[in-house]
């Protein structure tokens, strides 16, 4: 039997790769994603194509949508790929960057491994300068005003100049932060109350903030208002329609007149409750130039809308829910459930109301609303893919505006905290007299991937540059790289910012996945086993 022979035993009729076999599976397969996903970093960062089985694609740099879409093989991939999505969805960023330096942990790593050094002493030194890092960034980060709005804008700008060109990017930026801005409550940030709709016309840089709510339809009767002033809005939901009967019932009727007097009785019910909307909208509008408009999450009816539009009301129906709560934050006023609540004090305000038509779709805008809790980001594209790029933009730039807001500090960007806590742990090292040392200076020499990946993106010299970061730093500046020169920069005079929560979850998690892959000493087929008791099992290679 051979030595690979041995060392690949069935256990009952699970497989088992043992010892450094599993270590070069699992360093492998993080060095391979990392290869992927390293030239995305930055906003230089190339791009990556995506094809799926239906031939529908999708260009995009963003980590997140990479290693969603993407078909992943390896399963030691696919954990770094979770963890990193996992990251996304608690802090909204940081996914490639996350990727590169759980590769970058475990390519360290197989130096020192194939030195003879054991995982273990590898992976204490690794948490002693994780916790060393974490220690050094409580006092790298910079506390800010978040209620700069020019700092704010620099924040997003960081975010979104990763992901798109520089000239959307900038305009996202504004309006980004003025969204979120215009949903704070206090200490409250609901980012669900910012909208998000896509007319696919014009050039993406027609992309605009509207502080109200765009509906994607319209009224249902032709004879409805299009475009209304000073309008009063109630929203509701009530059904202004007859219910259908329950399955399986059957109505029995004793005479003609029988069934005539129930169907109008079910009509009238209904019509009591549009009667009861005209009486208010009388009330209300007590001048011709004021207007009334109904939005309702349920059903209304063909009856039901003719005597709405016989009083120029106009009502849109079906109205999504989390729209319905947006709505009363964007306008005021109460949502009614029951006609019981019907009143004044429950109607909301818009100056402007009316309705675009794109093609066979109809968008309905809500504007000119005073002291908004709700808005929308009104995207727009030539076609399907720019818009698409936009919204996964706009995702991350208002999850880096709230991370700002909600954790009061920053963290310079371009690379300067990687280069900062590397010259910290060196110095750390020198006062570590165990073995773990070697740990910590790999550490050190992993979190120099990132200004290393965005200077080879950027195009410029590898060595050259950090030899310019290091002795920089080492006069006593904060420095990172200027992307445009390759040269040092003063991230916080150039207004590039980092978001603390997602580097300080960066280091944590990005620890985590490679200290607990480096610990894997066998690689085991999960299943349970369909032998029968007494089996013996049969070595592998014979």
């Amino acid at each position: 039997m051979s030595a690979a022979a041995i060392s690949m035993l069935t256990r009952g009729n699970t497989n088992a790769i043992s010892s450094l076999q599993a270590l070069a599976m699992n360093i492998n397969a993080a060095k391979g994603l990392q290869s992927v996903l390293e030239t995305n970093l930055g906003p230089r960062g190339t791009m990556k194509m995506l094809v799926s089985g239906a031939g529908d694609i999708k260009i995009t740099k963003d980590g997140e949508v990479l290693l969603k879409e993407m078909q992943i093989q390896s399963p030691t991939a696919n954990l770094i790929a979770r963890n990193a999505a996992a990251q996304d969805k608690i802090v909204g960023d940081g996914t490639t960057s996350s990727v590169i330096l759980v590769g970058e942990l475990l390519r360290q790593a197989e130096r020192l491994l194939s030195e003879g050094l054991h995982p273990r002493v590898i992976v204490d030194g690794y948490n002693l300068a994780k916790d060393r890092a974490r220690q050094y960034l409580e006092g790298f980060k910079i506390k800010r005003d978040s209620k700069d709005f020019e700092f704010l804008v620099n924040v997003a700008k960081s975010s979104l100049r990763t992901k798109l060109h520089q000239k959307l990017a900038d305009k996202l930026a504004t309006i980004v932060v003025e969204a979120v801005l215009t949903i704070r409550r206090g200490d409250t940030i609901d980012l669900f109350m910012i909208e998000i709709m896509a007319m696919q016309h014009n050039s993406d840089v027609d992309t605009r903030l509207v502080k109200g709510l765009v509906f994607d339809h319209g009224a249902r009767h032709p004879d409805m208002p299009k475009s209304l002033k000073n309008c009063f809005i109630l929203t509701c939901n009530v059904s202004l329609e007859q219910e259908k009967a329950i399955d399986n019932v059957v109505l029995q009727y004793a005479t003609a007149d029988g069934r005539e007097n129930f169907v109008s009785a079910e009509r009238k019910f209904v019509d009591d409750r549009v009667a009861r909307i005209i009486k208010l909208k009388r009330e209300v509008c007590d001048t011709t130039d004021k207007a009334f408009v109904v939005i309702n999450q349920k059903g209304i009816d063909p009856p039901s809308l003719q005597m709405l539009a016989n009083e120029g009301i106009l009502a849109l129906r079906r109205a999504k829910r989390r729209n319905m709560e947006r709505c009363t934050l964007a306008c005021g006023g109460n949502a009614v459930n029951s006609f019981e609540d019907l009143s004044k004090e429950a109607l909301g305000f818009a100056k402007s109301v009316y309705q675009h038509k794109l093609g066979e779709e109809t968008f309905t805008f809500v504007e000119g609303v005073e002291n908004p809790y709700s808005c929308t980001i009104l995207m727009k594209g030539p076609s399907k893919h720019t818009i698409l790029q936009i919204k996964d933009a706009i995702r991350d730039g208002v999850r880096a505006i709230k991370n700002t807001i909600d954790d009061g500090c920053v963290v310079p960007g371009a690379g300067a905290f990687q280069v900062a806590a590397y010259m910290d742990l060196m110095k750390y090292k020198d006062t570590i007299t165990s073995r773990a040392t070697f740990g910590i200076e790999a550490y050190a020499n992993a979190l120099l991937v990132i200004p290393k990946t965005l200077a080879v993106n950027s195009g410029f010299d590898v060595i050259d540059t950090l030899l310019k970061l290091k002795q920089d730093h080492a006069k006593g500046h904060v420095v990172g790289i200027d992307v445009q020169t390759g040269e040092p920069n003063d991230p916080v005079v150039e207004g590039i910012f980092d978001n603390y929560s997602v580097v300080k979850l960066m280091l944590e998690n990005s620890t985590l996945i490679a200290t607990q892959l480096l610990l894997v000493d066998e690689i085991l087929k999960a299943g349970k086993s369909s032998s029968k008791p007494g089996d013996v099992p049969v070595p592998i290679g014979e």
